[in-house]
């Protein structure tokens, strides 16, 4: 039986669900591949944000928190949690 997609054709809408989700390794100064619509921390620590005017403001986080920022950049000073980009 083939699944149900309710969400179907509402893609892209910023509040349509996520539906990918990949890694992000901090890198400082390198944009990040694909601008997440949420960062997803998997374990807790600090993680440097940077935004699209260029500021990095570094927060302290938690596992299983999610962080509704869409981050231009995570930079690797200053980051040590691990996170992940949903789209």
């Amino acid at each position: 039986m083939p699944q149900i997609n309710p969400y179907y054709g509402k893609y892209g809408s910023i509040t349509a669900p996520a539906v990918q989700h990949f890694n992000i390794v901090p890198a400082d100064g390198i944009d990040l591949p694909m601008r997440p619509r949420v960062l997803r921390i998997l374990t807790s620590g600090d993680i440097a944000i940077r935004d699209d005017q260029g500021v990095v403001i570094t927060y302290a986080v938690s596992a299983g928190e999610t962080l509704q920022f869409s981050a231009v950049g995570v930079e690797s000073t200053g980051t040590t949690a691990t996170v992940v980009g949903w789209l």
